[in-house]
């Protein structure tokens, strides 16, 4: 008989986020994205890091830079690297698509998710996205 993996509650609620995450970009809804990080923030993409905080994410950031040709996003890969009571760590690769379905780009990153206060939220992320 194969035992259930180690935290295997916290996994399916970071899991659960990285769903919510990523539904709520797709759908371009910035009240519903808010709502999947646990602030402040931390993304290390393109060599800058970023402190993320309530109101960062603004509408018109799906208009420009490198955002201006993408219709929506999907996972390729999440696997957990960590686990614990209160904080997941997920290999991620995610690519972003036009709205024709061909291919901008996909992307490795590492993301960490944590629950704070009976809420479970991206508290930081690191990758190779523009």
């Amino acid at each position: 008989m194969q035992q259930p993996p180690a935290h295997a509650a916290s996994i399916a609620a970071a899991q659960a986020c990285l769903d919510a995450f990523m539904a709520a970009f797709n759908a371009r809804d910035v009240v519903a994205f808010e709502r999947t990080f646990n602030f402040p923030s931390i993304r290390l993409a393109s060599n800058t890091l970023a402190v993320i905080e309530p109101g960062y994410h603004k509408p018109e950031m799906f208009d420009r830079g490198a955002l201006k040709d993408w219709h929506h996003s999907a996972w390729e890969r999440r696997e957990v690297i960590h686990a614990g009571v209160d904080k997941v760590h997920l290999d991620t690769r995610f690519t972003r698509y036009r709205a024709d379905g061909s291919i901008i780009g996909a992307f490795d990153s590492i993301y960490v998710v944590t629950c704070e206060d009976g809420h479970w939220g991206i508290k930081a992320r690191s990758s190779f996205a523009p």
